[in-house]
């Protein structure tokens, strides 16, 4: 089972480095066999890229406008279905973009979104203060986005392997 873990965002916009925080406390705490971690920062298609090396499941990890309370993670498994509407032609064509939809709907259109994907996200309050570290709330958010990820990869290194038929 290969597994990616996807920090995304900048680190020097506030709670935008939240992704990137998240990242750095998992390959401090989590050894598991099959599991790369990836920093993409704010260029979406590099993502991509790293998806093309061929992977078995994705946990994207990034702050999220959900409209929550501050500090609020969410775990959102994609819906399939609307990841076939292809990303428009300015998405497509800004290189610097990092939504995670429009990043997930690139991979499927290229066909190199791994079967099971996750973004683990936290719900940001200030994302645009140049040099500002995490606001209180989402620093709070780390360890239990942290715990949350572990348990995802945990249940996918117990998932049982198919074979092919032969």
């Amino acid at each position: 089972m290969r597994i990616l873990l996807a920090g995304v965002g900048n680190v020097l916009r506030g709670d935008d480095g939240f992704g990137i925080e998240v990242l750095n406390r998992l390959q401090q705490t989590l050894v598991v066999e099959g599991v790369e971690f990836f920093e993409s920062g704010i260029a979406g298609i590099s993502l991509v890229q790293k998806l093309m090396d061929g992977f078995d499941a994705l946990i994207i990890i990034d702050a999220l406008d959900r409209g929550g309370a501050p500090g609020q993670v969410f775990v959102l498994e994609p819906d399939a279905e609307s990841l076939k509407t292809p990303p428009t032609t300015h998405e497509a064509t800004d290189l610097h973009q990092a939504d995670p939809e429009v990043v997930l709907r690139m991979a499927t259109a290229l066909k190199v979104l791994p079967p099971r994907a996750w973004i683990v996200g936290s719900q940001a309050v200030d994302c645009d203060e140049l040099g500002a570290p995490l606001t209180e709330a989402v620093a709070r958010a780390v360890p239990l986005a942290v715990e949350r990820i572990r348990r995802i990869v945990l249940t996918l290194q117990e998932e049982p392997v198919c074979e092919p038929v032969r």
